[in-house]
């Protein structure tokens, strides 16, 4: 599958971001039907062997969608792989990832031949995550076809650089996929990411606020609630910089304007006034800065009918600018 075969089964040019504990089975179908990628981490399917479950639900289910809508199948879908050496399943979720034929796997944290070289071997693609030029060279370097560029203001693991300039410095010299990841949240957005370049806008925190979404309420809660201001980017939880939602922070007994650096026992802290520990993802929710325009908690499928009228409004403003 090339990029432009991968576009054309899309309704909007996105990708839904596979986020921690959040994204499972129900909101990446849900995604999918509705016209744009759906991922999920393998992680997330715990233990090991639920991972094909998933997988085969996935494929059985969109199948039979397709079979039912030939006018307007769904989307392609897509799985997260963490390429680190403390990812002890990486190559048994390969193996499944192989086995099911998934169209897109996104890399993180480590960029690895083998890992491009098995997705490939079936016609799939690969996508890595990235925050500067360097990772991004690398990734290239050991064979993805595509990058995710992680700017400021996307939620968890994020970088620190402006969306304009990661964008426009990696055009500079690569010409394949790119999604753009950091505070989209609006279909105007959408239509930024690619006026900046990108091929595809990358999304993740507006549909934790999803009914399909496997969050806790009182996140889903916090996410239509907050804004911008509500966003903390720090390294203490994971060693990692990221960014959380400020009030989670607050739960944990933390002051979030007065964040110590990484924590040494990673992921695994104290809790207010002694009680039971706490954990990053789990307890300290990652978000990302764009959920200001968000108000309410709709299912997937009307989040994203809402991102393609937003999409095409901001289009129609743009040509009578330019007429």
């Amino acid at each position: 599958m090339n990029l432009q075969q991968l576009k054309a089964r899309l309704r909007l040019p996105v990708i839904a971001s596979p986020m921690f504990i959040v994204s499972y089975p129900e909101l990446v179908i849900a995604q999918c039907k509705a016209g744009i990628i759906g991922s999920f981490p393998a992680l997330n399917a715990r233990p090991a062997h639920v991972l094909d479950e998933w997988l085969n639900r996935i494929t059985t289910e969109l199948a039979e969608y397709d079979r039912l809508h030939p006018e307007q199948p769904s989307a392609p879908f897509a799985v997260n792989q963490i390429v680190h050496k403390t990812n002890e399943r990486l190559h048994q979720d390969m193996e499944l990832c192989v086995k099911y034929k998934v169209p897109l796997v996104i890399t993180s944290m480590g960029a690895q031949t083998t890992v491009n070289d098995a997705v490939h071997s079936y016609g799939g693609l690969v996508m890595h995550d990235v925050i500067n030029q360097k990772f991004a060279r690398k990734a290239i370097e050991k064979g993805a076809d595509g990058l995710v560029l992680v700017a400021t203001g996307a939620g968890g693991h994020a970088g620190r650089q402006s969306p304009f300039a990661l964008v426009q410095e990696t055009r500079a010299w690569f010409d394949g996929p790119i999604a753009l990841s950091g505070s989209i949240a609006h279909g105007s957005s959408i239509l930024a990411a690619e006026a900046m370049g990108a091929d595809f806008a990358y999304i993740g925190s507006a549909f934790i606020a999803t009914q399909e979404a496997h969050a806790q309420p009182e996140y889903k809660k916090a996410v239509i609630e907050g804004s911008a201001e509500d966003i903390v980017y720090t390294d203490f939880f994971t060693g990692v910089w990221g960014n959380y939602l400020g009030p989670s922070i607050v739960a944990a007994g933390m002051d979030p304007q007065n964040m110590p650096s990484a924590h040494p026992s990673d992921m695994d802290f104290g809790g207010p006034e002694g009680g039971p520990k706490v954990k990053a993802w789990k307890d300290v929710w990652g978000c990302g800065q764009g959920i200001g325009v968000l108000h309410d908690i709709p299912s997937a499928g009307e989040l994203i009918q809402r991102f393609a009228d937003q999409y095409l409004a901001a289009q129609q403003r743009l040509d009578r600018r330019v007429a």
